[in-house]
């Protein structure tokens, strides 16, 4: 008797439900990305199927073959994007040379054909200059990496530029500030199509925050020199070993013993930001270790040398876009294990900002 393979009688029970299909990602490189900007976001995406996510991620290029980075290291077999299909998802990666005077012809090609038909557009880095030249960003707010972005919003004056934030989200445009910020990138997408908690298990592999806020600022640690001016060396170490010293301009000169005039175009030169500035950035530095270590507001500010629990959360709102306290509370990154064996967990939690006004 043949038993047929698909029964149909009542009792039959029901056939499983089949998977969901995955999310279609394309990537694009070109010669000269930057690495992580691209093996970021599809590492995180790569991740996000040990909690329940399916993603297939293609690496995209103008023509196919093999891809030189940044970093020397290749990426082979990338699909030409006349033969890629329509994906889901587009990500633009960055790289130094979109910055510059030209984009490469060939490379907007690509990225026109693919963007139009993908329900999510994104970029990394300079990722965004691609999306700019096409008009994609017109009357849209955008970001980019923060050393790029006064030539972004020079260059396209149709787009409203943050420069400080780390991602944006306008409508079915996502930007984002450079290099590790597309991780954070990956990981809204990943709560996007997953939810939370999916999110919050990726960053947990990964070992990162879940996402910082995309409204926080760019702010980078302090800058230093590869090998500063003698004249200065002095005067960074005072700073470093004690932030909470009387770094004054005089202060600061005299221990340099040179004009407070001629110390101001030393640090200009050699770091790019006048003194003061520059021991703001290093006391800010010292009071967000101090908040991540569990001090409070009163001790961070007092031990940083902010004074003030007042003037630490002008800091704070100025260059980090939040409190003193709500910092501390979201990015404290370890905390006891509930079960008693003295683990550590990563602390995670997640806001993007969204341009208002776009759906």
């Amino acid at each position: 008797m043949l038993v047929s393979a698909h029964p149909t009688t009542a009792d039959s029970p029901a056939p499983p439900n089949p998977a969901p299909s995955p999310v279609r990602v394309g990537i694009v490189v070109f010669d000269g990305v930057t690495m992580l900007d691209a093996s970021g976001p599809a590492e995180a995406l790569h991740l996000a199927g040990r909690s329940g996510g399916s993603y297939a991620v293609d690496f995209l290029s103008p023509h196919g073959g093999t891809v030189a980075t940044s970093s020397g290291m290749a990426i082979a077999d990338t699909i030409p994007a006349r033969a890629a299909g329509a994906v889901d998802t587009l990500v633009v990666a960055g790289a130094e040379h979109l910055a510059g005077p030209a984009v490469d012809p060939d490379l907007l090609t690509a990225v026109e054909a693919l963007a139009g038909p993908a329900r999510r557009v994104a970029s990394v880095c300079t990722g965004a200059f691609v999306l700019a030249e096409l008009g994609l960003l017109d009357g849209r707010r955008a970001t980019t990496h923060w050393r790029h972005a006064s030539a972004l919003a020079r260059r396209y004056p149709a787009i409203d530029v943050d420069p400080d934030v780390i991602q944006l989200r306008d409508g079915r445009f996502l930007t984002s500030a450079g290099i590790t910020a597309g991780i954070d990138l990956s990981l809204a997408l990943i709560e996007d199509d997953l939810g939370a908690e999916a999110a919050r298990s990726t960053a947990r592999e990964l070992v990162v925050f879940l996402q910082r806020p995309g409204g926080q600022s760019q702010f980078a640690a302090a800058p230093m020199p590869a090998s500063p001016d003698p004249v200065l060396r002095p005067v960074i170490e005072a700073v470093r070993a004690d932030p909470a010293g009387d770094h004054t301009a005089p202060a600061l000169a005299a221990r340099a013993a040179v004009s407070p005039r001629h110390l101001s175009r030393l640090f200009d030169r050699e770091i790019g930001m006048p003194p003061t500035r520059w021991v703001e950035s290093v006391r800010l530095e010292q009071a967000q270790r101090l908040l991540l270590e569990g001090a409070s507001v009163t001790r961070a500010a007092q031990r940083s040398g902010f004074g003030s629990d007042e003037t630490l959360r002008r800091v704070f709102a100025r260059h980090l876009r939040t409190t003193p306290s709500e910092y501390r509370d979201r990015f404290r990154t370890t905390e006891r294990d509930t079960t008693g064996h003295g683990g550590t967990t990563d602390r995670v939690d997640s806001t993007t900002a969204v341009a208002p006004g776009k759906k």
